[in-house]
């Protein structure tokens, strides 16, 4: 008889009971076992391997038990799970759809003991998923329940659980003061507006031996009664409940508890918290200010943020998209760009502005400056172009930040958002600009490509051409020909059976192939050395599976330009 192997999960969602010497998990595990000796005559056998989760929700696939088992199914272990009942394998349809694919990609199956159907027919089928929409349904009014329980009492100013916060303790359900704790909560917010720096604060607490709360977990550990890190330093400066408010996403509602801060103390510490925000926010006091901080966006209207490395003692400036942070949203063109190659185009297009009077009078048209205005602007502009090399860092800071308002960092060019009353106030000795003037702003363009340089970009002013043909290119599209060659030479063998025969990489073969269909402009461009610099080897090969049928959207696709120019052409990297 053929031995069938057959595992049992179990699940329960919270850890209410499982303290005890017989709970939830042993109950569903006893009626499974009962239920597999049954169909001893079929061949059933229990394995020995446990897959509990307990304490786990059934709506998330993020369970230890159930990674373990999937993964013992794939590797052919078991073929039959047994379960108390549907519900306990997963509450969310989505989820029992990728279960059933890994169970049908093994030949497995499972079985409900106290739901009896048969998954091998539409009906049985149709009876599941319904199971299934009723179980994830009771989960979600759940949560909708308990969602809008804690709304309602928080708006009522109840305390809903959680940490109990260093200055309160816990009695009936509501917080009241713990007058030791609470000292020490009003030394931090006192210190803080004194010493003005959380960093400040930290090293002093610390010094003076004050320690974090402690308090005693359910399992007998203790948690707590370390010293204060700044993280936490500032959850505490920011924490309403020491108002004696509770907050409710984003709105704020009187607390029944009573406030260890008074309103004083407390607008104090949040003014100076903010005051810190915008000063980090324009790199106030960094030893090399970044200058775009703030202004500055990548093509999918992403804020980068400034950031550095030191190497061998040197410090290295960055502007980094907000995605590449998070790891979770990562965006369709996040980049990474040398601040100093930035910022030293933004500051090289602006004095072209203000070195060229027709344009600078163009953009200037809109505000209908007087005859007598021009002249100022203008004389101001000229002065500001000779001596613009030997102006303190702090006065060009100035001069841009009151000037640009946006940095767009697109695909093939700089856009430089510009004020048109910053640019005329700046320029203007003691000049007087209506005040029902609308501040439109105009937009200067700095033609440049990004090229990838490890894990940021290297910015390549104007289309910059390759002086002479790259031998790696060309070897790659030897390489290219020749394997489109051999695969039209095989006859109906696949590329899989000629790459395995070969001992080569299937992919790297398929690359190849795909490559040998590029545009015969493209090709010409590398042979005769009138490529963009930016095209190599690896990005060719990289991108090659992406790759357009179409010529025309190739080079779009690659990042060339519609036409590129022969190497005597210069080319306008302002404009």
């Amino acid at each position: 008889m053929m031995r069938i192997a057959c595992a049992i999960y179990t699940r329960k969602s919270t850890n209410e009971g499982l303290e005890k010497e017989f709970n939830s998990l042993d109950a569903q595990r006893e009626a499974c076992e009962a239920y597999i000796t049954s169909q001893k005559h079929a061949g059933w056998i229990a394995v020995r391997d446990m897959y509990d989760d307990g304490g786990l929700s059934g709506g998330t696939m993020e369970r230890p038990a159930l990674k373990c088992l999937l993964a013992d199914i794939k590797a052919s272990k078991v073929q039959i799970v047994v379960v108390y009942k549907v519900d306990r394998l997963t509450r969310s349809l989505s989820d029992f759809a990728k279960i059933v694919d890994v169970l049908d990609a093994s030949g497995a199956s499972f079985v409900s003991v106290t739901q009896q159907f048969n998954t091998t027919t539409s009906m049985g089928r149709l009876t599941l998923n319904m199971l299934l929409s009723f179980a994830q349904f009771e989960r979600e009014i759940a949560g909708e329940r308990i969602r809008d329980k804690i709304a309602a009492s928080k708006a009522k100013g109840m305390w809903m659980g959680g940490t109990v916060p260093l200055g309160y303790d816990v009695k009936d359900r509501k917080l009241v003061i713990n007058e030791t704790e609470a000292k020490l909560v009003r030394k931090i917010f006192s210190r803080y507006v004194g010493l003005r720096s959380v960093s400040l604060l930290q090293a002093e607490l610390e010094t003076q031996g004050d320690r974090s709360k402690r308090r005693d977990g359910t399992s007998r550990r203790s948690t707590g009664g370390r010293p204060f890190s700044r993280g936490i330093l500032y959850l505490i400066l920011q924490n309403r409940l020491y108002r004696g408010q509770v907050s409710h996403k984003g709105a704020i509602y009187d607390g029944q508890h009573e406030a260890i801060i008074d309103a004083e103390l407390w607008d104090l510490v949040q003014a100076k918290l903010a005051s810190n925000r915008r000063e980090r926010a324009l790199a106030v006091g960094a030893e090399a200010p970044s200058l775009l901080s703030g202004l500055i966006f990548d093509s999918d209207r992403n804020h980068m943020t400034p950031t550095h490395a030191n190497k061998r003692g040197k410090r290295y400036r960055y502007y980094i998209s907000a995605p590449l942070l998070d790891r979770g949203s990562p965006g369709e063109n996040p980049i990474r760009i040398p601040a100093l190659e930035v910022e030293g185009l933004v500051c090289d297009r602006l004095r072209n502005l203000l070195a060229t009077q027709t344009e600078l009078v163009r953009r200037l048209s809109t505000l209908h400056l007087t005859a007598s205005q021009l002249e100022v602007v203008l004389k101001t502009a000229a002065s500001m172009t000779e001596s613009w090399t030997f102006l303190p860092t702090d006065q060009i800071r100035a001069f841009v930040r009151d000037v640009v308002c946006r940095v767009a960092m697109q695909p093939r060019e700089i856009e430089i958002s510009v004020s048109t009353l910053g640019l005329a106030r700046r320029l203007g000795t003691n000049l007087k600009v209506e005040c029902g003037s609308v501040d439109e702003t105009f937009v200067l363009r700095v033609t440049a490509h990004f090229r990838s340089a490890w894990k940021g970009k290297r910015i390549i002013v104007g289309e910059q051409l390759a002086q002479k043909p790259d031998p790696q290119c060309l070897k790659l599209m030897r390489e290219a020909f020749a394997a489109r060659t051999l695969v039209l030479s095989e006859g109906d063998e696949s590329l899989t059976a000629i790459a395995k025969r070969l001992g080569k990489c299937q992919v790297r073969l398929t690359g190849l192939v795909r490559l040998s269909y590029l545009a015969p402009s493209i090709v010409e461009d590398m042979i005769s050395g009138r490529h963009s610099i930016g095209l190599s080897a690896k990005l060719l090969l990289r991108r090659s599976k992406d790759l357009p049928a179409d010529w025309q959207k190739q080079r779009k696709f690659l990042g060339l330009a519609e036409s590129v120019p022969p190497p005597f052409a210069p080319a306008a990297a302002v404009r």
